[in-house]
């Protein structure tokens, strides 16, 4: 390895809406290395990578690429000095093939037309990686794996120097993890250098020469591969003391009537015979890493994902063809995960945003009663804190956190029985985090079913009566928080991980 870094971060920090999600990140990353990148689930390994594409630009410090200052950059920047990344999130045109995926962009042209030898070209970069693939399938008829593949092709096609792979190998087996690593070293052999993100600690180890370890945003530590355990990756993850704000006294239910029940439940989403249930004024926290399914398990109980098996009852009836409407009519309400894509509609108001789904409550023949609108909206808005306290704001404009008591406001206007938190403080200040943790205890205390799903590991142990563990898309453990750590739940969630990877 030679000792001028091809990428240098100094200082970088990102802030979305006021919140910092990165703060003075110093890194190295030397040609023809394999550095790993990684931290506990937002800790901000992935917008570093994107602040690395091009995909975020900086709030503070600098970024130099062969030696150069990175100014102005974006996505076409990055590529034009040799700096690709490879998304978590599929970036592929599902109507095209293998091949016009791959080399999007990149087509072979002779006065403006194109020769359509991206076929060709696809064979020789697949014998380079060990991929095969049918260059002329269409993608949207693929399984995941095999479209996490065409990622990794796309990143090869370009003939980058750096290349970004944040979690490339989340739906991949072991075998095809053993390819991939063995293109990795082959590219680091040429000189290349590759930021490896992942959340397998087992696959870090086996092929970075340096680890760089991101914990609340900030820096840990960088270091050799050679000297590193799991265990002590796993101790600069968590670190210690890091609650910044106090979690509501636990009032735990005595001996609660189970209002949800899951049994067997799976679809083609990702949920894999998952089972589970929730009390009458319990939190029942859901956690795992990356890919783990969280998220998958509670689209299919509420109906926003299909089904293909397994059974939910609510109150102890069962309950079939769901959807969300009908799960809504029931008394079974979920907060998704994105606020922003699938949960606001920032084109409108406050006051519409919280009231869209129970239209029919301030409806009289087909006439809005915007009064009656208005003062429940803004009895919630009150109860929430939201900052400006106006129904009649521009969503879009609030804060990361006030978007985010809007969103949770809109889902518990009904009083619900059942309430399903997806993220619900992800990206937030810490008082917005604050009165939302206080939401939930007092929801849970009037005698509301909570299912807080989250990857921060803190956030459940601080929450929940009871959590289960997700791997794979199925509940792997139950804990009882009181009993458990942090690094118990993570050591446990690792375990899991590396015993499914082995059996595949």
């Amino acid at each position: 390895m030679a000792d001028e870094p091809a990428l240098r971060a100094n200082g970088i920090g990102v802030a979305f809406a006021g919140v910092w999600v990165l703060s003075d990140v110093s890194v190295d990353i030397l040609p023809g290395e394999i550095h790993g990148l990684i931290g506990e689930n937002g800790a901000g390994k992935s917008t570093l990578g994107k602040v690395f594409g091009g995909y975020y630009a900086a709030s503070a410090g600098t970024l130099d690429v062969f030696g150069e200052r990175a100014s102005a950059w974006d996505p076409l920047s990055a590529l034009s000095k040799g700096v690709a990344i490879m998304h978590q999130e599929l970036q592929l045109v599902p109507a095209l093939t293998v091949a016009e995926n791959v080399f999007l962009g990149l087509e072979d042209e002779r006065w403006g037309v194109l020769r359509r030898t991206e076929a060709q070209r696809l064979s020789a970069l697949m014998d380079a990686s060990g991929f095969q693939l049918d260059p002329n399938a269409i993608v949207s008829r693929l399984p995941i794996a095999d479209q996490q593949k065409i990622e990794i092709l796309r990143a090869l096609a370009r003939d980058a120097r750096i290349i970004v792979m944040d979690e490339p190998t989340s739906s991949l087996s072991r075998d095809e993890v053993s390819q991939l690593h063995f293109a990795m070293r082959k590219l680091r052999d040429e000189g290349r250098s590759i930021i490896y993100v992942s959340h397998f600690l087992h696959d870090i180890l086996e092929v970075s020469d340096r680890i760089t370890v991101l914990r609340d945003g900030k820096h840990v530590k960088t270091s050799p591969a050679a000297g590193e355990t799991r265990s002590s990756l796993v101790a600069a993850m968590l670190g210690g003391g890091k609650s910044e704000t106090p979690f509501p006294p636990k009032v735990r239910p005595e001996n609660p009537e189970p209002v949800l029940e899951v049994e067997d439940l799976e679809s083609e989403q990702g949920a894999n015979g998952a089972s589970l249930s929730v009390g009458r004024g319990e939190i029942v926290g859901l956690t795992g890493l990356v890919g783990s399914g969280r998220s998958e398990i509670a689209r299919a109980i509420v109906g926003a994902d299909p089904a293909t098996g397994g059974e939910v009852r609510l109150r102890g009836e069962v309950y079939r063809k769901r959807s969300i409407r009908r799960s809504a009519a029931l008394g079974m309400v979920m907060s998704p995960e994105d606020r922003r894509k699938q949960g606001l509609i920032l084109t409108m108001r406050v006051s519409p945003n919280m009231t869209l789904p129970h239209l029919g409550r301030f409806a009289h023949l087909g006439v809005m009663r915007r009064r009656a609108e208005r003062s429940r909206a803004m009895s919630l808005i009150e109860h929430f804190r939201v900052r400006p306290a106006d129904p009649n704001g521009n969503v879009a404009t609030f804060s990361g956190g006030n978007q985010q008591k809007v969103l949770i406001g809109k889902w518990l206007m009904e009083n619900p029985d059942i309430v399903i938190l997806d993220e619900p403080s992800r990206g937030v200040d810490v008082g917005a985090r604050e009165r939302i943790h206080f939401a939930i205890a007092e929801l849970a205390a009037s005698g509301t079913a909570v299912l807080l799903i989250s990857s921060e590991i803190e956030e459940v142990l601080g929450l929940a009566h009871r959590a289960y563990l997700t791997d794979g898309g199925r509940i792997v453990e139950e804990v009882i928080p009181e009993e458990s750590s942090e690094a118990d739940l993570l050591a446990l969630l690792f375990q899991h991980q590396s015993q499914r990877r082995g059996a595949e």
